[in-house]
């Protein structure tokens, strides 16, 4: 009789995992939803322009792009509107105060923000295309304004789960456990949103970052202000031991499992010359292997627990930077000189439409992509400098998002 009475009591008290899906506001799963639209249709965008070339307003890139773009805004928007007029005392504690009446939280307001600036972007680029042709570069005026909006909303997505993280509150009627289960829903969340993050931003560097330049300190110079400062801020934002790992491992994987996707689908050229007959969107942007370096900190940071910020950085920046160094300059090689990486995993067979297949330098480095050994030692001595200063900074960055709470 006393096993039979305990199982109803059993049921009562396990977790239930709707409830605690639904314990996390939508809007807030929309925004992560978008920062993926966004990434997804960004790829797509630049593969687009190397397997066909010609693209208008309302390509279907652009359209994903758009979309990401405009749920973000939507959602946040409303968010905002319903708590400025008809949210509670205690839901507008927990938003940002501003223009008099308006009450949003911090990522909301990104969102909105990015959100304006990425759709006011769209005819812009449509007039620049209209008056100067197509892009030889991703940084034209209109695809500037575009990337920043992207970014801020990316940004946004990533404070709008941050804050219901860092508040850390006890849902009324859930067990400990359901808390606790939806703590870490929160944080894979906002995990994902920082892998996207890294994405979208290895994307508009990637013109610097080509395998072709792995054997280059500038190669390293721009590594060294973008991986350790998004790393080790959303790493220890993230407040998980692994941190910095798995968002490593969700950047990897968000890279290849799109361009794997992507690949199986038919396109071809619609502009001349055609030098390169493609029948398939093209492959783009190995990730690069920022998962090792990142294992090795995750790992090693714990004894450093308790340390000044300033000694953590100086060991945290050096360790990174050497073992990132060390794997990247044999990952970049195999990429781009062995024929074992010219297939549809590595990806490394891509080249442009436009461009003749049979050139010299394709799967060889030019004269000029390999320094004299000194200046290479003085280009990565800056490199160095650059990974402390900005792994300096990322932790500080990281610790003032772990106050963030509206």
């Amino acid at each position: 009789m006393s096993s039979l009475a305990s199982i109803p009591e059993a049921r009562e008290f396990s977790p239930s995992r709707t409830s605690v899906l639904l314990s996390i506001p939508l809007y807030v799963y929309i925004c992560v939803f978008a920062s993926l639209n966004i990434f997804v249709g960004v790829l797509w965008d630049i593969s687009w322009h190397m397997t066909i070339g010609r693209d208008g307003l309302f390509s279907a890139p652009h359209v994903l792009m758009y979309l990401g773009s405009v749920f973000a805004g939507t959602f946040a928007g409303y968010q905002c509107l319903k708590t400025s007029f008809w949210g509670t005392p205690q839901e507008k504690s927990k938003s940002v105060h501003f223009w008099g009446f308006f009450y949003s939280s911090l990522g909301g307001l990104f969102c909105i923000w990015g959100s304006m600036a990425a759709i006011t972007s769209a005819p812009f680029d449509d007039w620049w295309h209209a008056a100067y042709g197509l892009d030889v570069e991703i940084f034209t005026p209109p695809h500037t304004v575009l990337l920043m909006g992207l970014i801020t909303i990316q940004l946004g997505a990533m404070f709008v789960v941050m804050s219901m993280l860092n508040r850390a509150e006890v849902i009324p009627g859930f067990t400990a456990e359901q808390n606790e289960s939806r703590t870490q829903r929160l944080r894979l969340l906002f995990m994902i949103s920082a892998g996207l993050l890294i994405s979208l931003v290895h994307l508009f560097t990637s013109e610097f970052l080509s395998n072709s330049s792995g054997h280059r300190s500038f190669y390293y110079q721009i590594s060294a202000f973008v991986f350790p400062l998004l790393l080790f801020s959303t790493g220890r934002a993230s407040g998980h031991r692994w941190g910095r790992t798995i968002i490593s491992g969700l950047y990897m994987s968000f890279m290849l499992v799109t361009n794997w996707i992507m690949q199986q689908f038919h396109a071809e050229p619609l502009l001349g010359p055609i030098l390169n007959p493609v029948d398939h969107f093209q492959f783009y942007g190995f990730p690069v292997l920022v998962i090792v370096p990142s294992f090795v900190c995750d790992w090693i940071s714990p004894r450093l627990k308790g340390r000044n910020d300033w000694i953590q950085a100086l060991v945290l920046g050096l360790l990174f930077s050497l073992v990132y160094f060390v794997t990247q300059w044999y990952a970049t090689e195999f990429l781009f000189t062995s024929p074992l990486a010219r297939n549809k995993i590595f990806g490394s067979y891509t080249w442009y439409f436009g461009s003749d297949p049979n050139w010299e330098f394709r799967y060889a480095y030019r004269p000029r992509s390999i320094q004299k050994v000194a200046d290479l030692i003085k280009g990565l001595g800056i490199a160095l400098v650059v990974a402390l200063a900005t792994t300096r900074l990322a932790l500080l960055w990281g610790k003032w998002m772990q106050r963030v709470v509206r």
